[in-house]
């Protein structure tokens, strides 16, 4: 008897069982039992305007209608459209090209290989080397994997990649300096110089890190002294600055992208996820006229993927930011990610398992410890984060999974834009009850 359809699909949610999603509204989930599911990660912290936007998929079926599949490297109108709404009102100024993967795992590829034809055509081809940060995420292919600092998703695929240089991410609850050191942010930053020296400041191509760390992370930020130090190393040693937006970008930490908060200024940025919204799979790589001004000069053009660009893909992206734009969705991430904030703390701020909630707009992380005042963790066989999102689930909500392995028990939420009071309050609510159940904890009566 052959098998069931269902059972040749792999269940991403560690939940124990597939999650049979048949239709999606708002902030919700509807499975095929009848069930609904609040999703207070926005589906892989992707979900910005919420599920079922009518209009949305009306601008994807009159984009596939007109034109299908068109080549990459030719202009259409949903392309041309979409690069002009990114160019003029969201993109910072000094980012002027722009390069549509599918992707943010190809983006990060493309915006390595940027970086080292950008050496290349200088004439300065001994620039070979990214340096990365752990903990990081940046993509599943060989080479982002490379660049990244993710050990669980790295492990048994290191023949594949290079042994790229790694500096730590500000991290300052498990700051080596002391818990919350206030030098943290510095610690880092001369991390990063200290690695470019001793690696040999000719051969460092780029450092790529993500503005707030994502999920691997929890939503770590850095010090204020952080991202000005960092430029100035860069600047001084040639070093391109590659910032990940991914996760950050497109109104989530309720400023355009998370490099608003800290002025950074990239060279080459790439960001995905909330440019459709989760409707389509698209991102994109935005870099200066100064990084492609050698390229050009050579005739070398960066190599496309086949659905770069797809023209659906496109207009839902340029729909997705309409509504952005019209609905005022940048300032309400930024409004509802206060509350949301206020919730957690009230909720989680004082719980003996959580060593800390932190986070910026509607991106937030919870990390949890089997002691708060020693932050011990778990051991790794209890399991706690795959038991949070199994509970949650069956409390009726979706939390994201983080951490690397390494960085564990790490629970974030990024619902969408447009989630209402009450859905934050449930949210936080059925939070406290899935890490109640799953660190067998007992509020006393």
């Amino acid at each position: 008897m052959a098998a069931h359809p269902k059972s040749h699909l792999w269940p991403f949610v560690p939940s124990g069982r597939i999650v049979d999603v048949v239709k999606a509204e708002g902030s919700w989930l509807q499975l095929a039992d009848g069930t609904r599911i609040l999703d207070a990660a926005g589906g892989a912290i992707a979900a910005s305007i919420g599920h079922g936007r009518r209009e949305v998929a009306d601008a994807m079926a009159d984009a596939v209608a007109d034109t299908g599949y068109i080549v990459p490297t030719f202009l259409t109108p949903q392309r041309e459209k979409l690069v002009e709404r990114l160019t003029s009102g969201w993109l910072p100024a000094h980012l002027t090209r722009v390069h549509l993967s599918s992707g943010g795992s190809e983006a990060a590829d493309a915006a390595i290989r940027l970086a080292r034809m950008h050496h290349i055509a200088n004439g300065d081809d001994t620039r070979w080397k990214i340096i990365g940060r752990t903990p990081s995420y940046h993509g599943a292919t060989a080479l982002t994997l490379a660049a990244g600092g993710h050990t669980a998703r790295q492990k048994g695929f290191e023949p594949y990649a290079p042994d790229l240089p790694k500096v730590p991410a500000p991290y300052a609850l498990r700051s080596p300096l002391g818990r919350d050191h206030a030098d943290e942010d510095l610690r880092c930053a001369k991390a990063l110089e200290d690695t470019i020296l001793s690696e040999g400041p000719e051969t460092v191509a780029a450092f790529l890190a993500e503005s707030i760390t994502g999920s691997s992370g929890g939503a770590l930020q850095p010090g204020p002294r952080y991202w000005p130090e960092v430029q100035r190393i860069c600047r001084k040693h040639g070093v391109l600055l590659i910032v990940d937006e991914v996760m950050t970008g497109f109104g989530r930490t309720g400023a355009h992208f998370g490099s608003e908060h800290f002025d950074i200024k990239a060279d080459i940025m790439f960001a995905g996820k909330g440019l459709s919204g989760g409707y389509a799979p698209i991102a994109g790589i935005y870099t200066t006229e100064d990084v492609v001004a050698p390229l050009a000069a050579r005739g070398d053009s960066l190599m496309f993927y086949t659905y770069g660009g797809h023209p659906g893909a496109c207009a839902a992206a340029d729909k997705v930011l309409e509504i952005i734009e019209r609905e005022a969705l940048v300032e309400r991430a930024a409004t509802q990610g206060t509350k949301l904030q206020a919730l957690l703390q009230e909720r989680l701020g004082q719980h003996p398992h959580v060593a800390e909630v932190r986070g910026r707009g509607l991106l937030w992380g919870i990390e949890l410890v089997a002691d708060r005042d020693t932050l011990e963790h778990f051991p790794t066989n209890a399991g706690i984060t795959n038991g949070v999102v199994a509970h949650g689930l069956r409390e009726g909500a979706f939390f994201y999974p983080g951490g690397t392995g390494e960085v564990r028990d790490i629970i974030c939420l990024g619902p969408a834009f447009t989630v209402s009071d009450d859905e934050l309050e449930m949210m936080a609510d059925r939070l406290l009850s899935a890490i109640n159940a799953a660190t067998a904890y007992k509020a006393a009566a």
